[in-house]
């Protein structure tokens, strides 16, 4: 009975608890329970709330009985990637730099979903900051991927999706710059929703890029993103990124399916622009004739460049995350992880005019994949080049020299949904993206919704053994001074102590190793504009 009600989804949840037929309190403790056993293995959580839930259970429990409930998330439990504020309990961003942070406010999204009477399990591993992992010098260690534990979970929302997974939440919310919700729903088989930027609040949720950070939930099924995102939606009056637009029911056209509706594929993405796994293309491929024989009608659609998109994302996001935590890498560089510090440290050496031109190329981008999406419905492409790699071979050059499938739509402020469609040969989860217009989450989650019930992915839960935690190699830098240009390292240590930047021979060595990739993407941003023309960094949909 446990074990069912750990693999119990939100909906279904849900309808149990209005009927009466589940007590809030019992899943606690289910979930609880499932937490102490498997956290030790999966390192998803960082802090576990487990006074705090069942005093939120037992007081939604007594309502239920007295008044039925507020909704489909009372008496629901829940978990916070640790970069959403929790007032009284602390917010790390997994970082030494905030190890004993305790906020004095709610973040928006945490308001809201207590307002619904859902349940705070705790707060859920993520990557440094949202940017810097999977990391072994932090406090905490890394979360695992429950469905092979030596594989990447994703990041940033590592905790999120990990914990999902494994049956220790029904969803988490996690947060999504250039693909930190969808990817590890992508690896940990999850619905994984990137709401269009200005859809959820923001406040109160540690920054990494103003111009892309998106809160959004992770869960077992579609349905269950739609609930979650009814929650979380809306205008937010201290939050001046968030819409005025009404917020619709997420649910309400769900069923209806995707006959007579006109789907692109961008093919290109990763089948030319980048090549992607032969199980990546046959699961695609297969998703196609799934959505084909619901009645949907599929054309090709072509995109910009994933190189493109991969420019003007890097050099935003990198240009943003240093002017946050510059003062603190100049001041105790020693608190954060090394590939925090790889990751970010470049950013101190992008001119202003190339992080001007970024913006703008932003603008032009996202207004091309409008237009390609102005004769289809929604549009779906992988997620992922392939499953899971292997975690103790991850290296931070990646963030730069490999781009994610992801980041179209995070430059674009589009909403996306990452949805399992596939099992590799060694059985880890292969993932597609559903795509929409401005604000039309309702019609991505139906295509998602639509896909899921017509596969049988959903049936597949990892199968995770209690234990005691297994040990793991560090992820270290393969830089070294030693074989680098000595002329490039004199330019870059200059520009680096321009920048007020101390740094030591590995630090040093790091960013050498960066910047030429970072260089390369900042060539590729357009110069030669019409200024009269060219779109400001400041808009609405």
């Amino acid at each position: 009975m446990t074990d069912e009600l750990c693999y119990l989804s939100i909906a279904e949840s849900a309808r149990r608890i209005a009927a009466h037929d589940l007590s809030p309190l019992e899943l606690t403790k289910a979930l609880l329970a499932r937490i102490e056993s498997l956290n030790p293995r999966l390192n998803a959580f960082l802090e576990i709330t487990s006074e705090l839930a069942l005093q939120q259970a037992g007081a939604a429990e007594a309502e239920i009985m007295r008044l039925g409930p507020r909704g489909p998330l009372h008496g629901v439990p829940f978990g916070l990637k640790d970069i959403y504020d929790t007032r009284g309990i602390r917010t790390t961003g997994h970082s030494a730099l905030l190890r004993d942070r305790v906020p004095s406010e709610d973040s928006e999204c945490t308001r809201r979903l207590y307002a619904a009477g859902a349940v705070l399990m705790g707060k859920l591993a993520t990557h440094e900051f949202a940017t810097g992992g999977p990391a072994y010098d932090l406090p905490w260690p890394p979360a695992r991927n429950p469905w092979m534990l030596d594989r990447f979970p994703g990041g940033s929302s590592s905790g999120s999706g990990a914990a999902v997974a494994a049956g220790m939440l029904p969803g988490a919310l996690g947060s999504d710059t250039a693909g930190s919700i969808r990817l590890p729903a992508a690896f940990c088989g999850l619905a994984g929703l990137k709401p269009t930027y200005g859809r959820v609040s923001k406040r109160g949720v540690l920054p990494l890029s103003w111009t892309f950070d998106t809160c959004g939930p992770l869960t077992w099924t579609v349905e269950d993103a739609a609930l979650m995102l009814q929650a979380i939606a809306g205008h937010d009056a201290r939050d001046p990124s968030t819409s005025t637009r009404p917020v619709p029911d997420f649910s309400a056209r769900l069923a209806d399916g995707v006959d007579g509706m006109r789907i692109g594929i961008a093919r290109h993405l990763y089948e030319s622009d980048a090549i992607a796994s032969d199980a990546t293309i046959d699961a695609m491929n297969e998703a196609v004739a799934t959505l084909r024989k619901l009645g949907a009608n599929i054309v090709e659609v072509q995109l910009p460049t994933l190189a493109e998109y991969q420019a003007c994302t890097r050099v935003i996001i990198i240009s943003e995350a240093f002017a946050i935590h510059g003062a603190d890498l100049r001041a105790r560089p020693e608190l954060y992880s090394a590939v925090t510090r790889y990751r970010i440290i470049p950013g101190a050496l992008v001119a202003a005019a190339d992080y001007s031109n970024a913006l703008g190329f932003q603008r032009m981008l996202a207004a091309r994949t409008l237009d390609a999406l102005s004769n289809v419905d929604a549009l779906i492409t992988a997620t992922t080049y392939g499953p899971a790699p292997v975690q103790a071979q991850m290296r931070a050059e990646a963030n730069f020299s490999n781009p994610p499938l992801t980041n179209p739509f995070n430059a674009a402020q589009l909403p996306a949904l990452s949805v399992c469609n596939g099992l590799s040969a060694e059985g880890l989860p292969l993932s597609m993206q559903i795509v929409g217009r401005p604000f039309d989450e309702a019609t991505v989650l139906r295509v998602g919704h639509a896909y899921e019930r017509a596969s049988a992915w959903r049936e597949q839960r990892p199968q995770l053994q209690p234990g005691e935690a297994s040990s793991a190699d560090p992820v270290n830098s393969d830089a070294n001074l030693a074989d680098l240009d000595a002329a490039s390292v004199q330019r870059y240590r200059s520009r680096a102590q321009a920048a007020g930047l101390e740094l030591d021979d590995q630090q040093l060595a790091d960013l050498c190793q960066a910047m030429p990739h970072l260089e390369a993407m900042i060539a590729q941003l357009p110069r030669e504009r019409d200024y009269a023309r060219s779109p400001g960094p400041v808009f609405s949909w």
